[in-house]
């Protein structure tokens, strides 16, 4: 009990200028009986929460109600394996979550995969947002950040840097593990 949902979408070659125009298929979109439900699977159902998030890269902005900004947020949803939550929050920095544990800074995840200070700072020194993070990011080396990021995720177990180098391949450098 569903309809079948069409966008037509437009793809413009930057250099040559030619506009192709395309329909594509989006997915089919559940319909409400008479009685205001919808039949999901053969059940009829009174609420239809998202079933399944598809994987992929979602972009959100939201206005914050305590001041005029808005708070910009990126989850980045596997097919399989750990999600990644990137946000900008009232402090102006940026933020990290995984697989939906505490927030923090995205330079901490970026030194315990290897990089360091400079490293950051050589790829994002353009970037406000990213050198404000860093300044109010105290961990110092890869080991510090692989350490948090384990307290983080696993909180009760003893820390290793053994451990946590372990939990961070295999949360994201394990194919069998993780495939966006």
């Amino acid at each position: 009990y569903c309809a079948p949902l069409f966008v037509t979408a437009e793809f413009t070659n930057n250099t040559t200028g030619e506009i192709k125009s395309q329909t594509v298929f989006m997915g089919d979109f559940p319909m409400m009986t008479p009685k205001g439900t919808f039949i999901i699977n053969g059940t009829e159902r009174v609420v239809v929460s998202q079933l399944v998030r598809s994987p992929g890269v979602y972009f959100d902005k939201q206005p914050d109600k305590t001041s005029d900004r808005d708070l910009s947020s990126v989850k980045v949803i596997p097919s399989r394996g750990a999600w990644l939550e990137f946000d900008i929050d009232k402090r102006e920095t940026v933020g990290v979550r995984i697989d939906r544990k505490r927030r923090q800074a995205v330079t901490v995840l970026l030194k315990a995969i290897g990089w360091t200070a400079e490293q950051i700072r050589e790829r994002f020194g353009w970037s406000e947002l990213m050198m404000t993070t860093l300044e109010k990011d105290h961990i110092a080396s890869q080991d510090e950040a692989l350490l948090d990021i384990y307290r983080k995720l696993r909180p009760g177990e003893p820390p290793t840097r053994e451990n946590a180098q372990t939990l961070l391949d295999n949360l994201f450098f394990n194919p069998k593990r993780y495939d966006v």
